[in-house]
């Protein structure tokens, strides 16, 4: 296995104020935006926004949720190894708001496909917008696209793009694996 690192602590801080900076621009105070991120690794950094833009930027009424989209995946029931669901924790409405969906990685969009159908059960929101801290353009089976990304990373299929948290892997790091082929 080769790992090359993308993207160090610093740059991760560095690119989480230039995000959050963003979501200011677009979303003043956000009386009328919600945060909702993807369960798992998406919760990671919905929640260092939600924190940087709390505590750094003085947004009071941050709303905060949750979303777990396991069986809405439309590969549930695909794959050799059951999936385990995680909680949504959503204790709000998203009726008539801007809603900003959070995950670590962009790969084939197809996560996002199955976050937009979850939030259905949860009203009927004027916006939703995708905000993600890596972007692998092309590696999309679907024509989402995010409106906010920390980096853009041309990885090819066999390499993947690992996010490491200081929560759990005690470092912040993103690193891109690839399996080195043995020669014939």
């Amino acid at each position: 296995m080769s790992r090359k690192i993308l993207l160090t602590s610093k740059e991760i801080e560095i690119i989480l104020h230039r995000l959050a900076c963003q979501l200011i621009e677009n979303h003043n105070d956000f009386s009328n935006t919600v945060l909702i991120g993807l369960q798992p690794r998406g919760t990671y950094l919905a929640n260092r926004l939600a924190e940087l833009l709390r505590n750094d930027y003085g947004i009071k009424d941050l709303q905060l949720g949750l979303l777990d989209i396991t069986f809405y995946r439309d590969d549930f029931r695909r794959r050799e190894e059951p999936l385990e669901a995680t909680s949504t924790q959503i204790d709000f409405l998203i009726e008539s708001k801007n809603v900003v969906i959070i995950d670590d990685v962009l790969y084939s969009g197809r996560s996002v496909r199955s976050a937009l159908t979850a939030l259905q059960s949860y009203g009927r929101p004027d916006n939703i917008e995708l905000l993600v801290l890596i972007d692998r353009r092309f590696s999309r089976h679907l024509p989402i696209q995010p409106n906010y990304r920390g980096r853009q990373v041309d990885a090819i299929n066999e390499e993947k793009v690992v996010v490491y948290w200081q929560e759990t892997h005690k470092e912040d790091a993103i690193y891109l694996e690839s399996k080195v082929s043995k020669p014939d």
